[in-house]
């Protein structure tokens, strides 16, 4: 089976002349920890400070007919990417490590090394809605195995305080139309708008699976962008 990626929503079948002669492995981020030792007990206390980013590399290769100004552009900057061995999951990625294109024009091989921030999350997640008539709670699903930092859209007026599973997360005061509160950039906002001195509280947190997010004060709909994620 041919393979491929998708890389800023390019997929590089469609690039003339280039393939992707091999994948990276799936693998597991390695854990940031902080050891303290002290003196007189065994051992040492070790305190997990989260996944760290690192690189993952493909091996790409040329055809005929290929075009070297187009597929250096294609390997550049940053973005989701999809790998054709995980065709449901989607990394951010960034390419900053130079790339040997001499040895690619000379051989008609060479190595791509991407840098991969640690979680994967699941390709075209569809949005959790709701217009609000009479109901009370809303339903989300994580679907993937770690805790998600989801994106919420809440429509309405005045002072809203949000709860996820029956504990008070954050207050919004909503004085045009809509806020954004988007866990994953840590920002409330609405367009380019910032909006965080609107808000009081955390932002959300989804555990594994089913959900449950009540409400109070004047809210109208609500949507969430659940952001299933796995490492």
């Amino acid at each position: 089976m041919k393979n491929w990626i998708i890389f800023k929503n390019i997929n590089s079948n469609t690039i003339n002349g280039l393939l992707v002669c091999e994948l990276p492995p799936i693998s597991k981020p390695k854990m940031r920890v902080e050891t303290t030792v002290i003196d007189g007990k065994d051992g040492d206390i070790t305190d997990n400070l989260g996944y760290e980013a690192y690189d993952k590399t493909i091996k790409i290769g040329l055809t005929r007919d290929f075009d070297i100004n187009k597929i250096i552009k294609y390997f550049s900057g940053e973005g989701e990417i999809i790998f054709s061995n995980e065709p449901n999951k989607v990394y951010i990625a960034k390419i900053i490590s130079q790339i040997d294109y001499d040895r690619l024009l000379t051989f008609k091989i060479a190595s791509i090394i991407l840098h991969i921030q640690p979680f994967k999350y699941l390709y075209e997640e569809t949005p959790t809605e709701l217009e609000i008539t009479t109901q009370t709670s809303l339903n989300v699903e994580n679907k993937g195995l770690e805790q998600s930092k989801p994106i919420l859209t809440l429509y309405g007026s005045g002072e809203i305080e949000i709860f996820v599973n029956s504990i008070s997360i954050f207050k919004v005061n909503i004085d045009d139309e809509y806020i954004v509160i988007d866990s994953l950039n840590q920002e409330a906002y609405k367009g380019s708008t910032l909006k965080n001195r609107f808000m009081t509280g955390e932002f959300p947190i989804l555990e594994i699976g089913i959900n449950v997010i009540t409400w109070t004060g004047n809210l109208t709909k609500i949507k969430v962008e659940p952001k299933s994620r796995w490492i």
